[in-house]
């Protein structure tokens, strides 16, 4: 069903406003490349019209925290089911591209635009906080598309590749409305773009998972002293931080890192994920920071994930080696050859049998 937009100016009589047409989809590429938030706040924009092996443009390329590249295809001239089809083929080219190119890539960029960061590490760093691991940088990908309105056959193909196929695409579309002198943009997206990014994650992963999970004790307000007194790992400042929590379920067992210091700890998942309102309690006397839902809502809320604690170590004690897995996810199912290694060397300096 095609999406319609709706702008009314609130008086004494609602005021709708009239839609009009952009004059070009270049002014909407120039509007997003800068600002991508237009699209998502938790991306970094790395490309303009790279040029691929075999002669075509993308029109936009990002990434976000953990790795993940996103393409973005302007529907401009082409009919919808050619530009599924086209970001497809992109995606299948950006697939195999190493960290090194997608590090030129965005110096290419940063250069053409005068950015303030030349380099792509500084510019992921400064954007997320963190430096980006070579096997984060395009473990996954995925594809949106831009448009004013897409045929229903289109969104079809679309609604079947993310449900049946379970690959990460997605269309957003734009509406411009006037008011006098003033030009708004109105945004809605085909589908959730968290399903997206989780369809990147299921997907883009390569061999076997050892059903033991990773967990980031990341910053913003929470203090690991909080974790260990009374038991639980969190997350929040957004769905895309506190989403992948829900993947735990009792009994799993989590081993947790704090970016930037290190492996603190393991621990065996007593209870689901609950929102910070119903976690802490009048007994609890917590030192960190943590939003409650009745004072940033739920999306933004921190979320709790109840554990017991099988082993821990105070932060001057953290694990923090060369050659140990690392992620921005708050939780994860890692497949690289690095976790079964991260867990074994965790194991032997904790005497963890």
């Amino acid at each position: 069903m095609a999406v319609q937009h709706g702008i009314w100016k609130i008086g004494d009589k609602p005021e709708a406003l009239p839609a009009i047409r952009l004059d070009s989809e270049i002014l909407l590429e120039e509007q997003i490349t800068k600002d991508i938030s237009i699209l998502n706040p938790n991306w970094l924009l790395i490309g303009r019209q790279v040029y691929t092996d075999f002669g075509k443009y993308i029109d936009l390329l990002a990434i976000d925290a953990s790795g993940s590249i996103i393409i973005i295809e302007l529907k401009k001239h082409k009919t919808p089911r050619d530009v599924v089809a086209q970001t497809i083929d992109y995606a299948a080219w950006v697939e195999s591209l190493p960290t090194e190119k997608i590090s030129q890539i965005y110096t290419d960029f940063a250069v053409k635009y005068e950015l303030a960061n030349n380099v792509f590490d500084d510019a992921f760093r400064a954007k997320f906080g963190t430096s980006p691991l070579d096997e984060d940088v395009n473990s996954s990908h995925q594809m949106v598309i831009v448009a004013a309105e897409l045929d229903a056959s289109t969104e079809r193909i679309i609604n079947y590749l993310n449900d049946k196929a379970s690959v990460a695409v997605n269309a957003v579309f734009f509406s411009v409305f006037q008011d006098g002198s003033n030009q708004y943009l109105s945004r809605s997206w085909m589908i959730d773009p968290i399903e997206t990014e989780e369809h990147a994650v299921n997907t883009a992963k390569h061999g076997e998972w050892n059903h033991e999970f990773y967990a980031s004790f990341g910053a913003g307000g929470r203090n690991w002293s909080d974790a260990v007194k009374y038991g639980f790992i969190s997350a929040g400042g957004g769905r895309w931080y506190s989403k992948t929590l829900f993947m735990l379920e009792p009994g799993n067992r989590v081993w947790v890192n704090i970016p930037g210091t290190g492996y603190v700890g393991v621990a065996e998942v007593i209870d689901r994920a609950i929102i910070a309102d119903e976690f802490i309690t009048e007994d609890k006397q917590l030192v960190g920071s943590y939003a409650l839902a009745k004072d940033s809502g739920e999306d933004d809320a921190e979320y709790f994930v109840p554990v017991k604690w099988i082993h821990q170590v105070p932060e001057s004690a953290a694990v923090n080696e060369v050659g140990l897995f690392g992620n921005q996810n708050s939780v994860a199912r890692p497949r690289t050859a690095k976790w079964p290694h991260t867990i074994k060397r965790l194991k032997a300096v904790w005497g963890i049998e």
